[in-house]
C-alpha cells in the first residue's frame, strides 16, 4: 500500500439501490487515480455489500439510524477520523450527513449544497438536474473536477459474487439447481406505490412453473407475507420458494447471481440484479426510469408513463395504482422471454 496515496472518505447513501449506484463513483475515482484509498461511511447493513466492491478499501459504520441526528456521536466519530483523509465526498443531501467530515477536519469537503450546508461543505458543486437527470450521474459528477460541466461517463456497478457462500446457501436453504430459477422481488422499501400487485407476481410465477422453471421469491423479513401469498396463489409452494426473510442482503447477491433472470419493482434488489448483469425486468410506477434506471444492457424497463406518473408518493394519491396494476403478467412474461 502506497502511504502517499490520496485518501478519500465517501459518505454513502442510506438506500440499497443508491449504495449500489455509488459503486460507479468509486470506479471513476479509481480510474482517475488507481492508487486512491476509498473508505465509505455507511449504515451497518451496507458494510457486507461494500465488501463486494473491490474499489472500496474499508466500510466505516455510521452508528446511527436513518434520520437520527445524534450530534454528540457524530462529533466523536468525526474526531476519531481526524488526519485520515484529504477529501470527503458527501452523497446524501442532508445537513446531518455533512457533519462527520466537518468534525473530522477534512480539508476538502465536496458535495452539492443540499440543505443549505454552507461552511459544512466547502467544495460546493452546482446541481443542474436537466444536465444530470440520473442519480448515478450526480454521484459520479462529485468525483470530477469542479470545472468539468459535461455529463460524466461512468462504468455500471458490478458486484462480486462469493461462490463459497452460494454453495452454503444452496445447501442450507435446500435449493435445487436442476431447473433454471427466476427471481421475483415483490418488495419496495419506499412504499406500496412502487409495488406491482401480488396477484400479478403469482400469475407470472404460475406461467414460469408451467414452462419448466422454478421461482425464488426474494426480499427482507418485511416481504415474507408477500412471498407466502405469491407461492400460495401460484398454487405451487414446491416450485415457488418463498425465501423472504431467510437470507441477509449480501446473500441475495449470491442467490440472484444463480438465477437465469429476475423480475423486480424499482427497488434495491432491482439494482443488485442489474449489478450482477443478469437478464431482468424492472417495473416502474410511481417512480421513473429517467432518474434511477437499472444499469445493465440486459435489463428491460416497463413503465406506462400515465398522466399521473411519476408522482414519487409512497401510497398512490388517487387510490388506484393503475401505473402498476395495468402492467399485465403477459407483458412481463413476453419481455422476459425476449431478454432471456
Amino acid at each position: 500500500m502506497n502511504p502517499s496515496a490520496p485518501r478519500v472518505l465517501v459518505v454513502g447513501p442510506s438506500w440499497v439501490g443508491d449504495m449500489v449506484m455509488a459503486q460507479s463513483l468509486f470506479c471513476a475515482l479509481k480510474q482517475h487515480q488507481p492508487d486512491m484509498q476509498i473508505d465509505v461511511l455507511a449504515p451497518g447493513w451496507s458494510l457486507p455489500l461494500l465488501k463486494r466492491m473491490p474499489q472500496v478499501r474499508a466500510g466505516i459504520e455510521m452508528p446511527l439510524t436513518h434520520g437520527e441526528l445524534g450530534l454528540r456521536r457524530r462529533w466523536r466519530l468525526g474526531r476519531s477520523l481526524r488526519g485520515n483523509y484529504e477529501q470527503a465526498i458527501v452523497l446524501p443531501g442532508s445537513l446531518k450527513s455533512a457533519l462527520v467530515p466537518f468534525f473530522a477536519g477534512i480539508k476538502q469537503r465536496t458535495a452539492f449544497l443540499g440543505e443549505q450546508r454552507y461552511g459544512l461543505i466547502n467544495d460546493i458543486r452546482a446541481l443542474d438536474k436537466e444536465v444530470l437527470p440520473m442519480t448515478v450521474q450526480r454521484f459520479v459528477a462529485l468525483g470530477q473536477a469542479a470545472t468539468d460541466a459535461q455529463p460524466p461517463r461512468f462504468a455500471a456497478p458490478r458486484l462480486r459474487v462469493d461462490a463459497d457462500n452460494q454453495q452454503h446457501l444452496v445447501q442450507t436453504l435446500g435449493l435445487s439447481l436442476h431447473k433454471p430459477a427466476v427471481a421475483l422481488m415483490p418488495g419496495a422499501e419506499y412504499g406500496p406505490a412502487k409495488q406491482w400487485p401480488l396477484a400479478h407476481f403469482a400469475a407470472l410465477a404460475r406461467e414460469l412453473v408451467a414452462q419448466g422453471q422454478q421461482v425464488w421469491v426474494l426480499g427482507s423479513n418485511k416481504d415474507h407475507a408477500a412471498g407466502e401469498a405469491i407461492a400460495q396463489q401460484a398454487g405451487s409452494t414446491r416450485e415457488v420458494l418463498n425465501l423472504c426473510g431467510r437470507t441477509q442482503l449480501v446473500d441475495a447477491v449470491d442467490l440472484i447471481a444463480l438465477c437465469a433472470a429476475a423480475v423486480s419493482n424499482d427497488s434495491g434488489l432491482m439494482h443488485i440484479a442489474a449489478a450482477l448483469d443478469i437478464p431482468s425486468i424492472a417495473l416502474y410506477g410511481s417512480s421513473t426510469p429517467t432518474h434511477t434506471p437499472p444499469l445493465s444492457d440486459k435489463a428491460r424497463v416497463i413503465y406506462l408513463a400515465l398522466e399521473c406518473s411519476p408522482c414519487f408518493k409512497r401510497v398512490c394519491p388517487l387510490g388506484h395504482t393503475r401505473c402498476l396494476s395495468e402492467i399485465t403478467p403477459k407483458q412481463v412474461l413476453a419481455m422476459l422471454e425476449d431478454v432471456s
